[in-house]
């Protein structure tokens, strides 16, 4: 008698928003404008329209997608596509390039965006495995249904209007290889959906406005490139950052604090790392030098501070060096000067004291506002 009260409820819960969304759009007009950012207003507008379509977790569909019985389908995964994707046609407020027009009927595999290949249990049938509508300046948001993509291998949607949040159905893409929700308008915590991809890869979710920590368990996962930055994450680097054998990882822009962990130097496989403009206040490690594959280290705009590790001048493949504006100190070691592929050191906006005269064949290298004897443009003696 319980369960059948809860349900009453949880149905009259949904038809009370329902009242509530067909007031707020018949109260205003909602056009999404195209070619430009959203405002506040049309993200308000997408994620209640979100909200209002998701159905409890054990739903399997929030928008109703009628099947006409006299489409033909080559196999039923192209019909749960042909579900999944007429779901997220519904939930798009905007395609001002029409990259959608043309997803109608049965063939999926001819759809704008959408790209088939056998599937890899069976090689005799065609799947959906890819989808890119990059820069396709599309409005709207992800519907759970598309969870009904299980062949899914690679998700990119970089230069849209998306926002809301990443469908918690998205657990089902198992042999999901990219996701790239790069520059949207995507928001909440981070999605740790994510970390219950077996398969993934490559995770994009840089210039958008997920906020609040990310979970220590992404630096687990066998990833070879993570991309978060340009967000609001806040938090400590935890200890087991360098458990993460990624070849790049791009923290930039966001508000992570705290000391840069030793256990960076277990990253060997890493070729560029770049977090600058956080809020990272420690020493660097010494155990930088164990990165030998490294080609670009950036830390700039930080609050780092002592002396640069003499164990940087061990880093033979390194390129490009920014450690500009935060609070190092003491003299530079020759050894970084001397790396045989260095070519771009900027060390300016810090307290240096000393520079070996090898740093001046760089073929690029700034050194401005230190405390250099002889330099020009260095700070004055109150500073």
């Amino acid at each position: 008698m319980k369960k059948k009260s809860n349900i009453i409820n949880f149905h009259s819960f949904h038809l009370s928003l329902l009242f509530l969304f067909v007031l707020f759009c018949s109260s205003e007009q909602h056009s999404i404008t195209s070619h430009g950012g959203l405002t506040d207003k049309e993200v308000s507008y997408i994620k209640q329209r979100q909200l209002l379509y998701y159905r409890d977790e054990f739903g399997d569909r929030g928008e109703k997608v009628t099947v006409d019985p006299s489409l033909v389908f080559e196999n039923p995964r192209q019909r749960n596509a042909y579900i999944a994707l007429q779901a997220w046609k519904q939930a798009i407020l905007s395609d001002p390039f029409n990259l959608t027009g043309n997803w109608v009927g049965s063939s999926v595999c001819d759809y704008t965006g959408v790209y088939c290949a056998p599937a890899p249990d069976n090689k005799r049938i065609k799947t959906v495995a890819g989808i890119d509508l990059n820069h396709g300046d599309i409005a709207g948001y992800l519907p759970e249904e598309l969870g009904l993509l299980t062949d899914l291998a690679l998700f990119h949607i970089n230069s849209n209007r998306f926002c809301g949040t990443v469908p918690h159905k998205f657990i089902k893409l198992k042999r999901l290889f990219e996701l790239d929700l790069s520059n949207n308008r995507f928001a909440g915590k981070f999605p740790e959906v994510v970390l219950k991809l077996p398969s993934l890869k490559f995770l994009d979710l840089r210039f958008n406005e997920f906020e609040g920590t990310v979970p220590k368990e992404l630096f687990d996962k066998d990833l070879d490139a993570i991309f978060i930055n340009h967000n609001r994450f806040r938090f400590n680097l935890p200890a087991n950052f360098g458990n993460s054998p990624v070849s790049v990882i791009v923290l930039a822009n966001n508000k992570f604090h705290g000391c840069v962990p030793s256990s960076l130097g277990n990253m060997t496989g890493l070729e560029e790392i770049i977090m600058m403009n956080n809020g990272l206040r420690s020493c660097l490690p010494e155990e930088v030098g164990n990165l030998k594959n490294l080609t670009v280290f950036d830390v700039s705009f930080n609050e780092l501070m002592g002396p640069l590790p003499d164990q940087i001048g061990e880093l033979v493949s390194l390129e490009q060096l920014n450690v500009a504006h935060n609070m190092l100190s003491g003299k530079i070691p020759a050894s970084i000067c001397q790396l045989p592929k260095l070519q771009n050191f900027t060390f300016s906006y810090n307290f240096f004291t000393g520079e070996p005269p090898v740093c001046l064949n760089l073929r690029a290298f700034d050194d401005r506002r230190n405390c250099l004897p002889a330099r020009p443009l260095q700070r004055s003696a109150a500073q």
